[in-house]
């Protein structure tokens, strides 16, 4: 019998059921197998979707913070700007303080050259006035001595007048005219004349002598030299006597 099975191909129990063990143990590696793909796949897919969402959600805070970047560089950018404006504004107030303490400054030593000026014209004014004072006493003092001589002279007139036939007027430029009459025997009412006055150095001065005197200048210098203007007044008349003798004797 075991000869004839064997030859058939028959398979034994044992075998059978080993076979049968292998087949299951290979059914279930394979079950096995494509659990684990099954799952493997799943893991991917789950991996591959959380990656998606992780490469968005890195783009969104990429470009959240290139925005936010974006926003504050411009912040920056505008601060810097301001600062820069702040700067040369400030630039521009310094210079006008520099500008306004130069003219300060100058004005200071403008003021100072002022008041140095005013020193000097008040220290000339009061040179002034001193001189002026000096100048007005010395007038005064002239004016008070011309009155003396004025008085001397008309003391002068009123002594001479009716002996020596004078008689003095005032005429232009502050002159004094001296007019002898009773010179000539032939013509008694005929004048006879000359000027005087006093100069700026307040000395006699004597001119337009008629006739014309050629001692005019003599009795000029002694007069101013002596002060006796009577024996002045004498003198004169005496000349102008010896020209009109002189003038009787050609004409004999």
């Amino acid at each position: 019998m075991s000869c004839v099975g064997k030859a058939t191909g028959l398979k034994s129990p044992g075998e059978a059921l080993s076979n049968k063990l292998v087949e299951d143990e290979l059914a279930l590696l394979d079950k096995s197998i494509n659990e684990f793909w099954n799952k493997f796949k799943r893991n991917v897919s789950d991996i591959s979707c959380k990656m998606v969402g992780l490469r968005d959600a890195y783009k969104d805070i990429n470009k959240a913070f290139a925005e936010k970047l974006s926003v504050k560089l411009k912040e920056e950018e505008r601060m810097v700007q301001i600062f820069l404006e702040y700067q040369n504004k400030i630039c521009r107030q310094n210079k006008l303080i520099q500008e306004k303490k130069d003219n300060l400054l100058k004005l200071i030593a403008e003021v100072k050259g002022k008041k140095q000026e005013i020193e000097v014209l008040t220290a000339n004014v009061q040179d002034l006035k001193e001189e002026y004072a000096r100048k007005k006493e010395t007038i005064s003092a002239a004016k008070k001595a011309s009155e003396e001589r004025l008085k001397r002279l008309q003391k002068s007139v009123d002594l001479y007048k009716d002996r020596l036939g004078l008689e003095i007027r005032k005429i232009y430029g502050d002159k004094l005219q001296f007019i002898f009459t009773n010179i000539d025997p032939k013509h008694p009412d005929s004048p006879f004349m000359f000027c005087l006055h006093l100069n700026e150095a307040r000395d006699y001065e004597v001119s337009d002598s008629a006739p014309h005197l050629e001692c005019q200048s003599e009795f000029q210098e002694k007069v101013r030299k002596t002060k006796n203007f009577s024996a002045f007044l004498a003198n004169v008349r005496k000349a102008f006597s010896t020209m009109v003798y002189n003038e009787c004797v050609k004409t004999v």
